[in-house]
């Protein structure tokens, strides 16, 4: 990581007290995409921000399940061990030193080709502590059990969430955990938190299910999906939660709304899950957004009405949806390169690991850089929201 942006940061004050109750981090799905993440957690623990509540889906319950599930001085360390873990090359490529070193190589294209022959590297052999391909997926006729439902097997996966995660650690509650799933039989999205239940591999598996690369996940006697499904980023969970809090909430998004026109079919595929997740995600913050709005308007209201409406029912019931709680929402967003092909969710290369942990962590800093990212909104403001890479948005 570059040592430069990380002594920079670590000036600016090491020990951080924040003037908000709750520190949440939202980590949406994405697959490989997901080490930007990691980048962001580290730039995060470098600031000495205490996280208090995590709630991811998918790629992001699994680095979620690495903060939470290890103990503050091991949660980097566990974050690297496993994003090199599945960032080993199951099949090796080629180097071949005059095709990097052609002239064109610096508009992108030996990089697109190279990160489209280890996505398609991938896909056909697995990811080594990750998934395995299925010699016979059950394409034509049916499975046994539901389990067998997918082009891969994600047992290595399983094993992998064992050695490198503490769940009795999670289980103890030293920060609230939360991994969004979608429980096939009803269509409906169903929330696993710590707070209410003993988190197992289970869950984290569940959450990271996505169909039909991955198969479906038992708890209880149903089955799940990947939270991704109905809604790839937990976001709406955090802001209906009670109690309220005020929060600094980092939203950590693998997907951008903007993009270009596609021109082939994988690239249409791949556009129009960026526009799924990223559109649902908006919904989640305009809604937020007007909430908050009309929490606030109604406080002013019923701080107006005589004493003697008080005591009413409704007016209490009011009062109580009406308590404001004020956020800051940190908006950080994974910005594509144009060599990035449409199989980038599978690029599993350890550059571009590198890579995309880099772009999080510097991301991160440069919020963090922001004075304002850091104080409590004022309460007729009701919510904050700060893109890194628009800046504020009213």
């Amino acid at each position: 990581m570059n040592k430069a942006i990380s002594s920079a940061l670590m000036e600016k004050g090491a020990r951080r007290v924040l003037p908000f109750e709750r520190v949440a981090l939202v980590l949406q799905g994405g697959g490989a995409l997901g080490a930007y993440q990691a980048g962001v957690y580290q730039a995060i623990d470098e600031a000495d921000i205490e996280v208090h509540w995590i709630c991811g889906t998918s790629i992001g319950a699994i680095n979620g399940a690495l903060i939470a599930g290890n103990p503050p001085e091991r949660r980097v360390e566990r974050m690297r061990d496993f994003w090199e873990a599945v960032t080993r090359p199951s099949v090796k490529i080629p180097k071949v030193e005059w095709f990097s070193d052609w002239p064109w190589n610096g508009n992108g294209h030996a990089r697109y080709w190279s990160n489209k022959m280890s996505s398609l590297a991938a896909m056909l052999h697995g990811v080594p502590d990750f998934f395995s391909p299925r010699p016979f997926p059950p394409m034509t006729s049916a499975a046994e059990n539901p389990e067998g439902v997918s082009y891969y097997d994600s047992a290595p996966l399983k094993a992998t969430l064992a050695r490198l995660v503490d769940f009795d650690l999670i289980n103890r509650k030293p920060m609230r955990f939360s991994v969004g799933a979608t429980h096939i039989r009803t269509g409906a999205p169903v929330y696993f938190d710590n707070l209410d239940r003993a988190i197992t591999t289970a869950h984290i598996m569940a959450s990271a299910s996505l169909p039909p690369g991955f198969p479906p996940t038992e708890i209880d006697g149903e089955y799940y999906w990947d939270g991704g499904v109905v809604s790839n980023s937990p976001m709406q969970f955090i802001a209906d939660s009670k109690p309220r809090y005020s929060a600094l909430v980092f939203q950590v998004d693998l997907w951008d709304a903007n993009g270009e026109v596609p021109l082939d079919i994988p690239s249409a595929n791949l556009r129009a899950t960026e526009i799924h997740s990223a559109s649902r995600l908006h919904m989640s913050l305009d809604q937020y957004r007007k909430t908050q709005q009309f929490r606030h308007a109604l406080s002013r209201f019923l701080e107006q009405l005589p004493e003697r409406c008080q005591d009413d029912p409704e007016v209490k019931f009011l009062a109580e949806e009406a308590h404001v709680k004020v956020a800051t929402i940190v908006q950080l967003k994974y910005q594509a390169k144009k060599y990035e092909t449409a199989g980038k969710t599978f690029e599993f290369s350890r550059r571009a690991m590198e890579e995309h942990w880099q772009a999080g962590y510097e991301d991160t800093v440069a919020a963090l850089g922001e004075p304002a990212v850091l104080e409590l909104p004022d309460v007729c403001e009701a919510a904050r929201i700060f893109d890194v890479h628009r800046g504020w948005v009213s």
